[in-house]
């Protein structure tokens, strides 16, 4: 994995099986503890956006306050009011319901993210020179996969 966009989608692809997990872990046996774990990681990869890769771009082009990374902090601040939601719930079903208006702007999100941004971000920067930040906030990943 080279790119921003292999490194990002991939993650991408591990928050969605960590929602599956507590989506399961919720409809099986009312634990709460994966999707305890799913937010924990969501959280992680909207720093790894936010902290690291958003501000490189808004630097980039100077559109901080509109344009592509403005319309994500806005979406991840939706996700993160869901997400905070559903933390509140004592009832897995209510959590439930809430997870699948959460999935719905999850995968909206994500699209824009890998079909606009993440290649837009790797037009003009190298992965190298975020690898650090990234792996601190996201863990290590295999440059095989």
């Amino acid at each position: 994995m080279n790119t921003i966009t292999a490194i990002m989608g991939k993650d991408h692809q591990q928050c969605d099986q960590l929602f599956a997990a507590s989506e399961a872990a919720l409809d099986q046996s009312e634990d709460f503890g994966p999707l305890k774990d799913f937010i924990h990681h969501m959280k992680q990869h909207f720093s790894a956006e936010e902290d690291v890769l958003f501000p490189a771009f808004e630097e980039l082009t100077g559109m901080r306050d509109r344009g592509p990374s403005a319309m994500m902090r806005l979406e991840h601040e939706q996700m993160r009011g869901l997400m905070s939601e559903m933390e509140s719930c004592t009832d897995a079903e209510q959590a439930s319901n809430l997870g699948e208006t959460l999935m719905i702007l999850m995968q909206q999100h994500n699209l824009k993210e890998e079909n606009m941004l993440y290649p837009m971000l790797d037009q003009h920067f190298q992965l190298d020179q975020f690898k650090e930040s990234l792996i601190s906030l996201l863990g290590p990943w295999d440059a095989a996969t």
